[in-house]
This record gives structure tokens, sequence and C-alpha cells, in this order.
């Protein structure tokens, strides 16, 4: 299949494994704790195996875990992993203007391999909407490197849970490794203010049931961005209207 592909698209395919290489440690380390706290919890080896390729998202596969322990009811269960991985409307709504010229099947099979640092890095390069030759590959490069990184963590996580201590802290060591590359996409002012309000909403609402404050640090992260794209906009506006009033003073 690789071998079929176009000179440029087997070049962006290798240049997108390559960009999303640096977070392969990362990955693993969280994945490995999600498939250990899976194996450790009420699921089954089978059940653990078909929520990590199902699911593919740790943070709503860790947050429904205590409500499948608490035998909660399914709707309470479903309704916490939507609302962890509300984020995800965000990641879909950036990518649409890169790939809406697919066909709903293959827009639909990005979504499921759209991830958290994948959107990060492919947003990173800033490429036009729209068709551009190598811009589905290099997604694609990045996508199939960290499923198969994801799920190899997972299930080896899943099936040996039993050999790693409880207290090693490998949830940590993946979180301090994500660091750097969530700093690195912070490439504005605008963007700057959303991640700060986004991290004050999160930790003031820390002990909020059903993870509900990752959703409102999100909707904060959007207003704040938001706010803050319109004021840099108007201020803009202000100094080039003084700028023109000046010029024509001048005159």
């Amino acid at each position: 299949m690789f071998q079929r592909l176009s000179d440029v698209d087997r070049r962006a395919f290798v240049d997108g494994v390559r960009t999303y290489a640096p977070t392969f440690a990362a990955m693993f380390s969280w994945g490995l704790v999600t498939g250990i706290a899976m194996s450790k919890s009420v699921l089954t080896v089978p059940q653990a195996l078909g929520m990590s390729l199902l699911v593919y998202a740790g943070s709503s596969q860790l947050a429904v875990l205590p409500l499948l322990a608490a035998k909660l009811p399914m709707w309470t269960v479903l309704l916490t992993a939507a609302m962890v991985n509300t984020r995800f409307i965000v990641f879909s709504a950036g990518l649409a203007p890169h790939f809406s010229y697919l066909s709903m099947p293959r827009r639909l099979l990005l979504g499921y391999f759209n991830g958290d640092v994948l959107y990060l890095l492919f947003q990173a390069r800033s490429f036009r909407p729209g068709y551009e030759p190598g811009k589905e590959a290099f997604f694609w490069g990045m996508a199939a490197s960290s499923w198969i990184m994801w799920q190899a963590s997972s299930i080896i996580g899943i099936l040996l849970a039993n050999l790693f201590p409880d207290d090693w802290g490998l949830s940590l060591a993946g979180t301090l490794a994500l660091i750097p590359i969530m700093v690195s996409a912070i490439v504005g002012r605008s963007t700057l203010v959303a991640v700060v309000i986004a991290a004050i909403v999160a930790l003031v609402g820390i002990d909020m049931p059903y993870r509900l404050s990752l959703p409102l640090a999100i909707l904060a992260a959007l207003l704040a961005g938001l706010v803050s794209d319109t004021y840099a906009h108007n201020r803009s506006a202000k100094v080039l209207r003084r700028a023109g009033q000046g010029g024509r003073a001048s005159q």
C-alpha cells in the first residue's frame, strides 16, 4: 500500500512519522497507564482490549472506569465520556477546512484517528485550507504512528498489568513528557490567554463530578481566545484608522 503512494505522498507520510516521533515516549507511557488501569478495573481482558481498540481515547477511558466499578447507569457512563471528549468537537472544526473535499466515510475515519497532540502538530504546519498535495498523507503518517504506539502500549498494560506496581507514577511521567509539546503549540497571545484561562478553570473545578472541569475549561478557553482575538483585531483597526487620519492631516 505504501509503495502505491505517489512520491509526494510517500515523503509526506514519512515526514508525518518523523514529526510525531518525539511524542512516542509520552504516548507509550500514557497508553501503558491506561491499559493497566483498565486491566485492574472491573473490565475483563477482552472488554479492556475492545475498549482500547474501539474507544481510542485515554481520558474518557479512564474517566468511565470508576463509574463502571460503581455500577452506575449506562447513560451516566456515556454522558461522562461525551463530556470528556468535548474537545474533539474543536479539533474536528479545525480540520474541517482541510479535508472537507473528502467523502463522509473518509472524514469519519480521519475523526477516529484524530487526537490532541496530533491535531496540535498538524495545525503547527500551517497548511492552507482545501486540497494540498501530501497533506492527507502527512496526517496519516502521524495518525498511524499514534495509533500503533497507543494500541501497543495499551495492550501491553492490559496483558501484563500484574507486573507493574501501582506506585510507579507512569501517568505523571506521560503528562510531564507532553508538556513541552503543548508549550510549543502556544504561538500567539490569544493562544496563551486561552491556555491560562483553561488551566485556571480546570484547577478550580478539579473536584467537580464526571470530569466536568474539562469541558468547562475547553469552553472557557474558546471564549477567552475569541475575546482576545476580537480585542486584538479592534485594536489593530484603531491603529490603522489613526494612522490613516494622521496621513490625511499631514497632507
